[in-house]
This record gives structure tokens, C-alpha cells and sequence, in this order.
């Protein structure tokens, strides 16, 4: 098994994975659908996380491209209005804020775009402790592993001294795609059976569990 204790570069992803937010992605995209007439399941919902918007859209509602844009603005207007609820998971802050005083390098590779990470990271009280983050409006969306090969070159990383943490399909297979190791967490939008046919380096059930896969 490979020891991720000497994994000297962390990247996580953000939403379902850092950051306790899967419901209220769910919730905007149920409420933008059903203003513009259209409907969506919570399960379809939670499949396209961590993948930009402009690339869910066509996934979730492949006959209404010229809804697109509505969609996109009252999705985003429902979730800024309510994002001010959502917090780190139990245990979060104290794992980030470990692994730095390790000296470790963190950084994130997100499906939001920058202005959205922007929105949360700044309050999430972790954000001195990444060097690098990306977002998907800047480089390519997840499954693209542009932004991992970024992060690789800015924080002058080999890929066997990395690994990628993400709780989605979408973020284990933009590891896969670059060869990088890979944690899977199963306590955000995926189910551990799901994650586990993409497969992961590992798969852990909850932050004490990927605590203890990284120390």
C-alpha cells in the first residue's frame, strides 16, 4: 500500500470534501430548475460536483440549451444568498492546520470557478495555510488534470510526492488521468461503492479516517 504519510504535496478539492456544501448545491440546482420549468434529481445533482457548471449543464439538461444561462444565474444567485451557512466539516481546520505545521505543501484544485472560491475560502479561516489554489474558469474542469500539473509545476513537485483528496468520480479520475495517487472520500457527494469502481489510491469514511491515512 502506498504510504501517504510521506506524501509531501496535499491537494484537495474543495465542496463535499473540505467544505460541507453538497446540500446547498443540491438545493440551487433543485430551485433553478424547477423556476425555469425544468426538473432534476438530487442524485443527477450530485453526480456533476466538482465539474464546472458549464460543463454540468449539458449533463443535466441535455434538451434545453437555451436555458443555460438562466440556469447559471439563478443557481448561482440562490447559492450566493444561502452560502453564508455552509462551514468545514468537523475536524477540517485542525487537519489543515496540522499538515502545514508538518510542513507539508497544500493547495486546492477546485471545480468552482474564482470568484466563488473567493467567496468562502477567505471566511473558512484555513486559507493561509494553502500556497497554491486553482479553479476551473482558470485552467480546464475536472476530469481535466490541468490544474493538478499546474500545481505540480508551481510548487516544484514530483507527481509520486502528491496526492490528490476529492470526493467525487470527477476528481478521482482527474488523478488517474495524470497518474498522481488519490484519496477518495465517501462522507461528501459519493457513495464509497461508487468511488471505489474509479479506483482510488484509497478510500476513507470520514476526516478522523483521512486524518489518519495522512499522519
Amino acid at each position: 500500500m502506498i504510504n501517504m504519510k510521506n506524501k509531501s504535496l496535499i491537494i484537495f478539492d474543495w465542496d463535499g470534501t473540505l467544505m460541507d456544501s453538497v446540500g446547498l448545491i443540491v438545493d440551487a440546482m433543485r430551485y433553478a430548475a424547477k423556476k425555469h420549468g425544468l426538473t432534476v434529481t438530487d442524485e443527477a445533482t450530485k453526480s456533476i460536483i466538482g465539474i464546472a457548471l458549464v460543463d454540468a449543464f449539458p449533463m443535466l439538461f441535455p434538451n434545453d440549451s437555451d436555458k443555460y444561462d438562466e440556469l447559471l444565474a439563478t443557481y448561482s444567485e440562490y447559492y450566493v444568498k444561502h452560502c453564508d451557512n455552509d462551514k468545514l466539516f468537523d475536524g477540517v481546520k485542525e487537519l489543515i492546520s496540522d499538515l502545514h505545521a508538518q510542513g507539508k505543501t497544500l493547495a486546492i484544485a477546485t471545480g468552482k470557478k474564482r470568484k466563488g472560491l473567493e467567496r468562502v475560502l477567505p471566511n473558512s479561516g484555513i486559507e493561509a495555510f494553502f500556497t497554491t489554489t486553482k479553479t476551473a474558469d482558470e485552467t480546464a474542469g475536472k476530469p481535466n488534470p490541468l490544474m493538478l500539473e499546474q500545481i505540480l509545476v508551481e510548487t516544484s513537485t514530483r507527481i509520486e510526492d502528491a496526492v490528490f483528496i476529492g470526493d467525487s468520480i470527477h476528481d478521482i479520475r482527474m488523478a488517474n488521468a495524470i497518474q498522481m495517487d488519490s484519496i477518495a472520500v465517501s462522507y461528501g457527494c459519493e457513495k464509497a461503492d461508487v468511488l471505489a469502481k474509479e479506483n482510488p489510491t484509497l478510500i476513507v469514511d470520514s476526516v478522523e479516517q483521512l486524518k489518519l491515512s495522512l499522519f
